[in-house]
């Protein structure tokens, strides 16, 4: 989006994302600003029609596989310009270059997440053991095997909604993201935190299992991936050595 940026830039996004956002002028979130209730059968919200003609253009990847959703928005605006929101399963290449080739940038880029400063540096094993989907996890009893192996302390962390004792949450992604940055080394699955940790420079192992790692995989030199199909049938020992070799 960054390669967006016009001399005035506003981005409606999730609410979870809203902290990671920081070049734009302005950053709210999508269920703030009535953007959710167009295309479902509901009148055009009249304040957010107002507020959408104070743009000379509308990007919107939200909604751009809804007709219903675009042909609304058509009619407030009329400079609106639908992007696809997800490759497609032919795409095979990393998932950041379909979305720099819609945007016209270089390809080959790493995310990156800036204002993240390290709070007080831990030599510990972060852990993140959830995602969005059950299928992506590996097994929570072959992570706590592998913590009580480990010769170095371990933190565990979880999102608002996961059930994890002990575990650290934060409901602030950026606050998240400085925490993290204090830990030696990251482990966790296909996950959203997982290309949080990539972002701030973070050395780490990820889990994959029925997802491509060639695609959605974190772009980083300092992490390794392993792919196993099924998850639930990779090693402890495999992924030990991993961080080992990680760490």
């Amino acid at each position: 989006m960054e390669f967006l940026k016009a001399d005035y830039t506003e981005v409606w996004i999730s609410a979870a994302v809203v902290p990671l956002v920081q070049f734009a002028d302005c950053v709210r979130a999508i269920s703030a600003t009535q953007l959710d209730l167009v295309g479902v059968g509901l009148e055009f919200p009249p304040g957010l029609a107002q507020r959408l003609r104070e743009f000379d253009e509308v990007i919107s990847w939200y909604g751009s596989n809804r007709a219903e959703f675009r042909s609304e928005m058509t009619a407030v605006h009329p400079r609106c310009t639908f992007l696809q929101a997800l490759p497609d399963d032919s795409w095979h290449e990393y998932a950041a270059d379909f979305f720099l080739r819609q945007v016209g940038g270089p390809l080959g880029l790493s995310p990156s997440i800036g204002g993240a400063a390290a709070t007080e540096r831990r030599h510990s094993v972060l852990i993140q053991p959830f995602s969005g989907s059950a299928s992506k996890n590996w097994p929570l009893e072959n992570y706590r095997e592998l913590a009580e192996r480990l010769p170095i302390p371990v933190e565990w962390i979880a999102g608002p909604e996961e059930t994890l004792a002990g575990a650290t949450r934060f409901e602030n992604l950026l606050d998240l993201a400085h925490w993290m940055r204090g830990a030696a080394i990251y482990l966790g699955n296909d996950s959203g935190i997982a290309h949080l940790a990539a972002a701030i420079g973070l050395p780490g192992v990820i889990l994959f299992g029925p997802t491509n790692p060639v695609v959605w995989g974190p772009r980083s030199e300092k992490i390794r991936i392993l792919h196993h199909q099924p998850l639930n049938e990779l090693p402890v020992e495999t992924v030990l050595q991993a961080l080992t070799v990680a760490d």
